[in-house]
């Protein structure tokens, strides 16, 4: 028997804003951690020692403020609440607290309700709200650093197959793979055939490996609607950005937030109305 909507809309949008605060140290934390892990690789492949830092992974060090090292309590770390109570500040030297972690768990915590509200308590509900969340983490990962850590991308492909095959998703698991298949050699083509044109890299691995886990989520179909709503999408920010001398040096934007904003718009509105909407 299935729980009532308001119910399972209610549990999974509290577990989506307790997500996100997770989301905002995964979004931070995992960045420096492969700096770390590709240094000490340089480091063994020169033959030197590597050099002993302070343990830092996902869990340790506790979370502190970055102006005055106030380690951060549990009455400080709760989802949004404590952003509004501290109004914005450290308790320490009232530093400013960026706006940006309370609106990843809020933004968490809608998709994960939307999910509830959906698909119920169920394994499908689950399943696409643990896909929500990667693509939020990826979005802010690849728009800070320019990076798609394997790390993420690569579970969140197999996530899709394994989904596909547990009937989890609506999409057969043939249909997934070849998804899969066609996302990143798509990708692939497209980087190639850029640069032996041009001599230089139009986009990163990471999103041919993001693209091809669209596919294993949604089915080979969905693609071309994916991309050319992640296409309208990065042609708008790009263009606001240039206008209000918002580029970074080089006028680079990151491509995989915008595949991540593609995938989240397929799942929430379907990729039939992504065509619809962009008037094909």
């Amino acid at each position: 028997m299935l729980a009532p909507l308001w119910y399972a809309a209610l549990v999974l949008g509290t577990l989506g804003l307790l997500m996100g605060s997770f989301l905002n140290v995964v979004i931070y934390r995992l960045p420096k951690m492969l700096e770390r892990q590709w240094a000490a690789e340089c480091q063994q492949m020169l033959g030197k020692e590597a050099e002993q830092l302070e343990t830092f992974n996902l869990m340790l060090p506790r979370s502190r403020c970055p102006s005055c090292g106030h380690q951060i309590t549990w009455y400080e770390n709760i989802p949004v609440l404590s952003y509004l109570f501290l109004r914005g500040k450290c308790s320490a030297c009232s530093a400013g607290i960026s706006v940006r972690y309370p609106l990843v768990e809020l933004v968490t915590g809608g998709l994960f309700l939307y999910c509830g509200l959906r698909w119920n308590l169920s394994p499908t509900a689950l399943v696409w709200c643990a896909f929500s969340a990667v693509l939020v983490a990826l979005t802010l990962i690849d728009w800070d650093t320019t990076l798609l850590p394997d790390d993420i991308t690569l579970p969140l492909l197999w996530g899709g197959l394994i989904a596909s095959a547990m009937h989890w998703t609506a999409v057969p698991l043939n249909i997934a793979f070849w998804g899969a298949v066609a996302g990143y050699l798509s990708l692939w083509l497209v980087y190639w055939g850029f640069k032996l044109a041009t001599g230089k890299e139009g986009m990163g691995f990471g999103d041919f490996k993001l693209f091809a886990a669209l596919g294993a989520w949604f089915g080979w179909p969905a693609l071309i609607p994916i991309i050319l709503m992640a296409s309208v999408i990065g042609a708008v920010v790009g263009i606001a950005m240039k206008f209000s001398t918002g580029l970074r040096e080089g006028g680079y934007v990151p491509f995989g937030p915008f595949l991540a904003a593609g995938g989240l718009t397929a799942m929430i509105f379907g990729s039939d109305s992504i065509l619809h909407v962009i008037g094909l």
